[in-house]
């Protein structure tokens, strides 16, 4: 059971009670489909016994009357029927989704964790659906008993055995078919969930095309790639043949049980316990039983994947955050002083620092992973083991995420773009003035970029900014950092792909363009790190040195080691 107590089963049941009028109109439609099929061969019989053994036209023309008042409503009832229960699956998938991008995007996170990205695609996309085809299953569930029902009673009417044989062996039938789609729904579970694994390693891989690339990591790739496909297709084919011998053998089911109706029926005639045209109705009810049984069966088989499916969803909805709610409050105005107290968080052994006000501060680290931890714990997406960062006093574990992160934003190194254009991935969604949009364009020299555009800022850009060279992606990713203009502002590495010149330019401008506004640096750069006001060296996990960026070059060896290499 996942964390949290939410299961699949909790999953479809909420589904369903989402779709419910859609579900009850698609039933009641197809209820009445199905109980004008029924009638068709009790019609029939009687045509024969009425009509056609009497030979009276008159009864023949009222018979078939009541035949065509049949067929039009059936037809009408299922084209109906078939609208409304397709889009209770369309709409319940749609709200499936919605569920679970409202999960990802969480302010207090834990959705991904453990998991790749195509992996929650393959979650929100084929789980959604196979989940939200549950609620179009269970209409025509509804009609298939209907139309077992229906069939039991005028086949009682025309013999009590014949009507008694398919109430008795309808449930051991269903009970039947409930144990034999057991093992394709373990199977299915496990074929989704490798397929998500191959669509993430698909998509990292990707993602990750010209790095691979430029170390010549081509062939561990697509070795990575092959086996995890593999194993995808692997699951695929053994839930192929699991469904495959779960039809097989229900139809089988359903084929001897119809037989021994149609038999019954034969041995009632001869006998003369029923009528030549009871006989025929008996065995086109016979016939038409294989349509509901077969209903059945699809719906045996999509209830199966849907409960896989629907485990799925909710391994991800129950996902723990990674940080919890909060109700602290910040003053008015925001000064942006941080002070960092015994952090202690993956590589940060006991961290210590205070940043004043609207100072610009370097972070040196030559640990990445020191580097990364600190990231995670400025930006709360992580608490920290021990100690805290507090911002003006206020320790950012104690308020909430989203408001944390309005104040303090982190701009990763990997910080992705967006398809759409230069000007949109700047703005991010937020009110700006021209003004202030050209001044962050300006100290990025992303303004530069946007020149050398088609239609300048207006250019559309690739999916993840890959129209544009590394540079340029990250002087639009800094834009867009500038743009928002927080209180604090952190930026990680931001300049590794641009050229000396536009490097230094780009210092100079970040720090007018801050002035009074707190500003952290984490990174190597010397160009850089000469407009701080201070810089702090990370190493063993703690403050190992603090000053000023020409006084650090002169006095610490290491810290000219990593700067300078």
């Amino acid at each position: 059971m996942p964390d949290g107590g939410l299961t699949g089963a909790h999953v479809l049941r909420r589904t369903l009670r989402g779709q419910g009028r859609r579900v009850v109109a698609a039933s009641l439609l197809g209820m009445t489909h199905q109980g004008c099929e029924a009638l068709v061969p009790v019609v029939i019989g009687l045509v024969i016994d009425e009509a056609v053994a009497t030979g009276s036209a008159s009864a023949l023309l009222r018979w078939l009357l009541v035949l065509g008042v049949l067929f039009l409503v059936l037809s009408t009832c299922y084209r109906t029927a078939a609208r409304v229960t397709d889009g209770a699956g369309e709409h319940a998938a749609h709200r499936l989704r919605l569920d679970l991008g409202a999960r990802v995007l969480d302010p207090r996170g834990g959705a991904d964790r453990g998991r790749l990205p195509g992996a929650l695609t393959a979650v929100a996309t084929g789980d959604a659906a196979r989940s939200g085809a549950v609620a179009a299953a269970l209409s025509y569930a509804v009609a298939a008993l209907a139309g077992l029902a229906v069939s039991a009673v005028a086949l009682l009417r025309i013999s009590v055995p014949l009507g008694l044989l398919i109430l008795l062996g309808v449930p051991p039938l269903l009970w039947l078919g409930h144990l034999i789609s057991r093992p394709l729904e373990r199977r299915s579970e496990v074929e989704q969930e490798r397929a998500a694994q191959a669509s993430g390693v698909a998509a990292d891989l990707v993602s990750g095309l010209r790095v691979l690339k430029g170390i010549g990591a081509e062939a561990a790739a697509e070795s990575r790639y092959r086996r995890t496909s593999g194993e995808s297709l692997h699951a695929a084919l053994r839930a192929a043949r699991s469904r495959a011998w779960h039809d097989g053998a229900i139809l089988a089911l359903t084929g001897i049980f119809i037989a021994v109706i149609g038999l019954v029926g034969a041995h009632l005639a001869i006998r003369g316990s029923i009528s030549v045209g009871e006989f025929v109705a008996a065995v086109g009810l016979a016939q038409y039983l294989l349509g509901p049984f077969q209903m059945l069966t699809y719906v045996n088989g999509e209830f199966a994947l849907g409960r896989a499916s629907a485990d799925r969803i909710a391994d991800v909805l129950a996902s723990p955050p990674a940080v919890g709610n909060g109700r602290g409050r910040l003053p008015e105005p925001l000064p942006g002083g941080l002070r960092l107290r015994g952090l202690t968080h993956g590589a940060l052994r006991g961290v210590d620092a205070d940043i004043a006000p609207g100072s610009l501060v370097g972070v040196v680290s030559k640990d990445p992973a020191a580097a990364h931890d600190l990231l995670l714990c400025l930006g709360r997406e992580v608490d920290p083991a021990q100690g805290a960062v507090e911002l003006d006093g206020v320790p950012l574990s104690e308020l909430d995420p989203a408001a944390a992160r309005r104040a303090v934003l982190v701009a990763h190194h990997d910080a992705a773009l967006f398809e759409s254009s230069l000007l949109d991935n700047v703005r991010a969604g937020l009110e700006h003035t021209d003004e202030h949009l050209a001044r962050a364009l300006n100290a990025s020299t992303a303004d530069d970029v946007a020149r050398s555009l088609p239609e300048g800022a207006d250019t559309v850009l690739a999916e993840r900014g890959r129209s544009l060279s590394g540079g340029q992606r990250q002087r639009v990713a800094l834009a867009r950092a500038l743009a928002a203009d927080p209180p604090v502002l952190v930026v990680h590495d931001p300049t590794t792909a641009v050229d000396a010149v536009t490097e230094s330019l780009i210092a100079v401008r970040l720090r007018e363009l801050r002035q009074g506004r707190t500003t952290l640096i984490v990174t190597t750069s010397p160009a850089l790190l000469a407009e701080t006001d201070r810089v702090l060296v990370l190493g063993g996990g703690a403050v190992a040195a603090d000053g000023r960026h020409p006084e650090l070059l002169v006095s610490d060896e290491a810290y000219r080691a990593v700067v300078l290499a």
